[in-house]
């Protein structure tokens, strides 16, 4: 027999969820007022109409469904104990719910499972005693959040000093229940969307989030600039603080990354989340088909859940003009490789709605970003904004001073005059690079440490350079998955031979690209074909290189023919 499923609430989350039921045919339930965004995806259930706070509109959801979930957790969890005792299916469970509405609850929580958090302290009132007291505590600047019923930047206040104190209780005080937060002094937003089935706990890739006006504007999968260790880091601690919870279902972590590459959770939300709609295009299975999988108890494997391709999400929110969402879609649609466009179906814009979102995936970020770009420019010049925080401006087109690509490598410093022919190649085709002495014999734990990490810095390609017994190359390749190039240098003594085949005669299994004697040019080149195969803008630059070089050759071949032989040696000097 076929399960329903009931959705509390029928907003964009609730109308993606539908969605995905409809490709599985699984009959959907929504409880909402009106011709809400979600009833307008499906009609394979029996749609509520109510408010998803009215406790008859959801003893009715309950009657009609098999499962009962939320896109919003903003519900009456009493409501959903008293079902859920009467033999409703409630996912996540009631008390996970009731727990995260209330973010200080939602913290202690979390703090007493030993998940990385920044420390807070509830107030008792909403009084400029108690809030002396927090920060007293913490410190200052602090956050003063309300604990609930808070969500895009609405309930905080960053308190900056003492003459913030009143402020910031005028604008969050009444009858509100407040707690502060200790400042997490980030250098990134980071959100990870994780998946509790009732056997595991599955978490799809570490996302890069940029907000603007507290409102997520911009997401980057994979982050950019996150290592891999630090991106295993941030799943494995969104992991813990789900496993906290009870119940199954999707849940959205957010994170900050803190000085130090020490990772924070922020907030979590018990349901789909606005930093995982890149998964619809850039996954195998989507945040929403992940979610219908854990709460129907459908197979589900961490391998369904991996990043198919980079990906770019670009939040579509109202601006000064009813219209202003459409103005954007527009844009996107005259780009020549089109973005795909979510619109919400919520009619007329009001300024900060969420009325839909675009995203862009490609074989790379930058790829992604030279797409994008555009569109960030259009909304941008629309609301005469700039994003805040990290920049979302793409990093094309590449220069040296991105983060390395290229590590080059060299057993003493005497072999980078030397190598000088190839950093000239690396700079002509704005190539990143970082220059390195290590030695195979002399810092064998150093050399070992930097092979190991080079991946997780972003380095793609190394070029290693030794004269003598030049055992450097197969060294460093024998502690990394990356391409090393190795450079024979010609030593003092002798012709610089053994350097060669020291190099040469690696042993199967351990390959190590190799070049002429002293040919850091060549080996350079080398590193920008292989950069080629991912970037397209090394391999234009390539192309040109190859033609401006078949110039230069013709140029001398007409020139000597010209001439003559005689005459041309005259003008080399011979």
């Amino acid at each position: 027999m076929e399960k329903r499923v009931g959705v509390l609430g029928g907003g964009q989350l609730g109308a993606m969820l539908a969605e995905a039921a409809n490709l599985l045919r699984i009959p959907v339930n929504i409880l909402d007022v009106g011709h809400s965004s979600a009833k307008q995806i499906t009609h394979l259930g029996t749609h509520i109409e109510g408010s998803f706070k009215d406790p008859e509109a959801i003893k009715k959801l309950a009657a009609c469904s098999d499962v009962v979930t939320v896109e919003i957790e903003h519900v009456d969890t009493h409501i959903l104990e008293e079902i859920a005792a009467a033999g409703a299916d409630v996912q996540p469970h009631w008390k996970t719910l009731r727990t995260i509405q209330d973010k200080y609850e939602q913290k202690l929580c979390l703090i007493n499972d030993d998940v990385a958090t920044a420390r807070s302290v509830s107030l008792k009132n909403a009084a400029v005693a108690d809030l002396e007291g927090a920060a007293g505590s913490l410190g200052l600047p602090l956050m003063l959040k309300s604990r609930r019923e808070a969500y895009d930047g609405r309930g905080n206040f960053a308190v900056q000093s003492k003459d913030d104190f009143r402020p910031a209780l005028e604008a969050l005080g009444g009858d509100r229940e407040l707690y502060a937060e200790k400042w997490a002094n980030f250098t990134m937003e980071l959100a990870v969307m994780v998946v509790k089935t009732k056997d595991t706990v599955l978490s799809f890739p570490t996302t890069e989030t940029v907000h603007e006006n507290s409102i997520c504007k911009l997401t980057y999968t994979p982050a950019r600039g996150v290592s891999k260790t630090i991106d295993q880091q941030a799943q494995a601690l969104a992991r813990k603080a789900v496993a906290c919870f009870a119940g199954k279902g999707v849940f959205g972590v957010e994170m900050f990354l803190v000085e130090g590459d020490k990772l924070l959770v922020n907030e979590i939300a018990p349901r789909p989340h606005n930093s995982g709609h890149y998964t619809i295009e850039a996954c195998p299975v989507s945040q929403y088909e992940a979610h219908l999988s854990a709460i129907l108890d459908l197979p589900l494997h961490q391998e369904s859940l991996r990043l198919n391709q980079p990906a770019i999400m670009l939040n579509i929110l109202g601006g000064e003009t009813e219209d202003s969402h459409m103005k954007v879609v527009e844009e996107a649609m005259k780009l020549a490789v089109r973005p795909k466009i979510h619109l919400y179906g919520k009619g007329k814009a009001r300024k900060g709605r969420k009325m839909g979102h675009l995203t862009v995936t490609a074989a790379t970020m930058r790829e992604a970003e030279e797409i994008m770009q555009p569109l960030i420019d259009f909304v941008d010049t629309q609301n005469g904004k700039k994003v805040f925080g990290k920049s979302s401006k793409p990093q094309k087109p590449m220069t040296a001073k991105d983060t390395p690509l290229v590590a080059v490598l060299m057993g003493s410093d005497s072999d980078l005059p030397k190598l000088s022919g190839g950093l000239d190649i690396l700079a002509q085709f704005k190539v990143p690079y970082t220059t390195r002495v290590t030695s195979a014999h002399r810092t064998p734990k150093a050399m070992a440490q930097f092979a190991e990490t080079a991946a997780d810095r972003g380095i793609e390609v190394i070029l290693a350079a030794a004269g003598g017994a030049a055992h450097l190359p197969g060294m460093v390749a024998a502690y990394t998955s990356l391409p090393v190039i190795g450079i024979p240098i010609k030593p003092s003594l002798g012709d610089g031979m053994d350097s060669v085949l020291s190099i040469l005669n690696m042993p199967k299994g351990v390959p190590v690209a190799t070049v002429s004697l002293n040919n850091g040019h060549n080996a350079a080149l080398l590193a920008v074909r292989i950069l080629g195969i991912k970037y397209p803008i090394m391999r234009e630059r390539y192309e040109a290189f190859m033609v401006e070089s078949e110039k230069g050759v013709l140029a001398k071949d007409s020139r000597m023919e010209e001439v003559g032989g005689r005459e041309y040696l005259k003008g080399m000097g011979v």
